[in-house]
């Protein structure tokens, strides 16, 4: 009789750049045979991938552990909240769950393994093991946990930048760029197996190859530099082949991002820039100790819509940062109504453990914090809706995320102004010509009829 397959459940937690790390575990449990559970119960033993950002983050984490723990009982913890340490200097995963069968940090694939042979040995053979073709797998770019249609292409790992109010690096560690010629072959693979939409992200996307000097790797034998421009170029390049989408994610606005924003303008990737900015005002940057010049970001977003009148920017801030005046606030609302910011987010400042800026003078009450950061959404929400107001009568193409009925009954898409799960959608409404059919993972024209809050309506054409 043959032992059944072993089974492990699975929770990731967190950002895009945690969700590649489970994708990279996944991967790895696929080729040596274990099998996903859908529930704790179902499990032999579950994997949680934890977040250790902002304090909500951490108890979000820690409340699923609890709960994996009363549920299944043998938890494997890892992420980022694995490399944290409590007040008494122990690893906080363990003074709180001292019940689980081992902690690491992020980007640990390996030590994952180590611990699930070690409480659950592996299935098959070594000689044998499979290389995952099953569902949610593209070859060799591994298992995605993303819908088939796009993906999340992590370029690097870590940060050499040491921002006042970030954990990451002390989590993370420095930046470490993958090799070019891995990249762009995990991208083909992930091309060839139907994705139409790359969404390239790390801790700091400008700074790729800044620790390997930009040396020169090699790619289907040829020479490619190991940096932004020419990794973008040709990922803009291999897109173009497969009729697909490339999207950049965490750029910080240095000086070099200028020389991107023409590959943008020649349709190569899209018109599109998440840039946490994080605040407008120099001192406040100055005591967050942020990497760019916040003098000359308004300066450098209008060059760059001279360059691609059509870019879309996406941003992150903080509101209540240690020792903000009002006047310093004033000025970051002047800045989201003068660069006018595409689509923004706001955190009021939280004072994570471990975070420099805590011992900063002038903390600021609570209240204060979450009363500017209500002030500033108002206005972000003021600038972000008359820009989509302006969409109204305009034709775009729009890829469609969901479509019941082939959709006969209308669907859901996105612009390319529009991540996944974090900016707006396009409400298709159902298709005048009865011919006219949408399928996820498609393009399909749009005519923008209406706004919808956040969102757009959109009649397909």
């Amino acid at each position: 009789m043959t032992n059944p397959t072993p089974k492990i459940g699975f929770v990731s937690l967190g950002c895009p750049k945690a969700l590649t790390d489970s994708e990279l575990i996944l991967t790895q449990l696929s080729a040596e045979g274990y099998q996903t559970a859908k529930t704790f119960q179902g499990a032999d033993l579950v994997i949680v991938n934890t977040c250790g950002f902002i304090d909500d983050a951490v108890k979000e984490s820690l409340d699923t552990i609890g709960e994996a723990l009363a549920e299944n009982g043998k938890v494997i913890v890892t992420g980022c909240l694995g490399a944290k340490k409590s007040d008494s200097g122990n690893n906080l995963v363990r003074d709180v769950h001292p019940k689980v069968l081992a902690v690491t940090g992020p980007h640990a694939t390996q030590e994952v393994m180590d611990a699930v042979h070690a409480h659950l040995p592996k299935p098959h053979d070594p000689f044998v093991d499979l290389v995952p073709n099953g569902v949610g797998s593209f070859g060799s770019a591994g298992i995605k946990l993303t819908p088939r249609h796009y993906a999340y292409l992590k370029i690097s790992e870590g940060c050499n930048h040491h921002c006042t109010f970030c954990i990451i690096p002390s989590m993370r560690g420095d930046l470490v760029s993958r090799p070019v010629g891995d990249v762009l072959t995990e991208a083909r693979a992930l091309f060839e197996g139907g994705v139409k939409e790359l969404l390239v992200i790390s801790q700091d996307t400008s700074a790729y190859g800044v620790d390997v000097k930009y040396r020169t790797g090699f790619w289907d034998g040829k020479p490619v530099k190991t940096r932004a421009l020419e990794l973008v170029q040709q990922l803009g390049e291999m897109a173009a082949t497969y009729g697909a989408w490339v999207r950049l994610h965490y750029v910080y606005p240095y000086p070099s991002v200028d020389d991107i924003v023409p590959l943008m303008a020649q349709g190569l990737v899209l018109p599109y820039l998440d840039v946490p900015f994080q605040h407008s005002h120099p001192d406040v940057l100055k005591r967050m100790k942020r990497p760019a010049s916040g003098e000359r970001n308004l300066e450098r977003i209008q060059k760059w819509r001279e360059i691609c009148p059509e870019l879309i920017i996406r941003s992150t801030f903080i509101a209540g940062f240690p020792g903000e005046t009002e006047e310093e606030f004033a000025h970051l609302l002047d800045f989201v109504r003068e660069a006018q910011i595409d689509r923004a987010g706001c955190f009021a400042y939280s004072d994570v453990k471990g975070a420099a800026a805590n011992d900063l003078p002038g903390m600021l009450p609570i209240e204060l914090r979450e009363e500017r950061r209500s002030r500033f959404m108002a206005v972000a929400e003021a600038v972000s809706t008359a820009k989509l107001q302006r969409r109204v009568g305009s034709t775009m193409q729009i890829l469609v995320d969901s479509a019941p009925s082939m959709g006969k009954k209308g669907g859901l898409g996105r612009s390319y102004a529009d991540a996944p799960e974090i900016d707006g959608i396009v409400r298709l409404l159902p298709p005048e010509k009865i011919s006219k059919t949408l399928k996820i993972g498609t393009f399909t024209k749009a005519r923008i009829v209406a706004t919808q809050g956040h969102d757009l309506v959109a009649l397909p054409i």
